[in-house]
């Protein structure tokens, strides 16, 4: 078969929200009202065996209600050193974005994990230049370990919270 001949199925699969739309695609839908965002704070990192598997998360709570975000080895690290208060002797990519921000005369207000799409969480850092609030797309563990540098608040969409909790 010809690749001109090859059948587009790509409408066939249910795809997430794309950080940008995808080629030919206008913007995305507006998203589901997920409620206000409510503070949360870092329990810990934490790793579970599932079948030979290390799968690691961050811990999020409210002080009332619980949300795991899996997240990779790499973001693990760097969460928990950041918990931890360690300094490594190098730069960390998170330390390089914190030296980058500080330099260019920005720094994190707040992140907000606002939404959710099947089991993917999505977050944005809101970053504030000389009083101008720039707000960019983030995975929600680098969004956590910048945060945490910038002793910046973390930010939870109030349904997401209650879907986490029903975990």
């Amino acid at each position: 078969m010809m690749p001109e001949e090859h059948e587009d199925h790509s409408e066939d699969f249910d795809r997430p929200p794309a950080f940008f739309p995808y080629e030919g695609e206008a913007a995305a839908e507006p998203k589901v009202d997920l409620g206000e965002p409510v503070e949360v704070s870092v329990e810990g990192v934490f790793a579970a065996d599932n079948n030979g598997s290390v799968q690691r998360f961050v811990l999020l709570s409210d002080g009332e209600r619980r949300i795991p975000i899996l997240i990779g080895a790499y973001e693990a690290a760097a969460i928990s050193m950041s918990l931890e208060g360690a300094t490594p002797d190098r730069p960390m990519t998170h330390d390089l974005l914190r030296t980058l921000i500080e330099r260019l005369g920005g720094t994190v207000e707040k992140i907000v994990i606002d939404d959710l799409w099947s089991t993917t969480y999505y977050a944005k850092i809101h970053l504030d230049q000389n009083g101008t609030i720039q707000t960019i797309d983030s995975r929600p563990s680098d969004a956590i370990a910048i945060a945490l540098r910038f002793e910046a608040s973390i930010f939870v969409a109030e349904g997401i919270l209650e879907q986490g909790n029903e975990l």
